[in-house]
């Protein structure tokens, strides 16, 4: 597979996020998945990406750099979004939020085997804190 080919499959997995076709995720990631050094069953992942689905319901995947060298792929990823319900353990406050995550993907026969993620969580905090000196 070229980077070409790698980065198009990529680009199609985020569609796949975006309009919430977690059925098809198969079809992007090896099951088991090992995302974050946890190995995950397919429907183990599909339920976490489901859950930040049901807690943010405008989340959307948008590429802000991608990077493709050989089987591995990083991207920064930003979100510009409205949390609904509490995230990762902090209660929304009806207002838009703007966060980022780096992550990087290590692919196997075309399928997404290894996923390291980081999420910018101390800016997701600081915006939905009541009281920050910024809202």
């Amino acid at each position: 597979m070229t980077e070409l080919d790698l980065e198009d499959r990529y680009r199609g997995y985020l569609m796949c996020l975006n309009e919430r076709r977690f059925p098809d995720l198969s079809e992007f990631v090896h099951n088991p998945v090992v995302h974050n050094d946890r190995t995950l069953s397919i429907t183990e992942f599909q339920d976490l990406l489901r859950r930040d689905a049901a807690e943010i319901p405008d989340l959307h995947y948008a590429i802000e750099r991608l990077v493709v060298q050989g089987e591995q792929v990083a991207c920064r990823i930003r979100f510009d979004c409205t949390p609904a319900a509490s995230f990762r353990g902090i209660p929304p406050t009806g207002r838009p939020i703007s966060f980022v995550e780096h992550v990087f993907y290590r692919y196997r026969d075309g399928r997404i085997a290894e996923i390291w993620s980081l999420i910018d969580m101390e800016a997701i905090r600081e915006q939905l804190t009541p009281g920050h000196p910024d809202r």
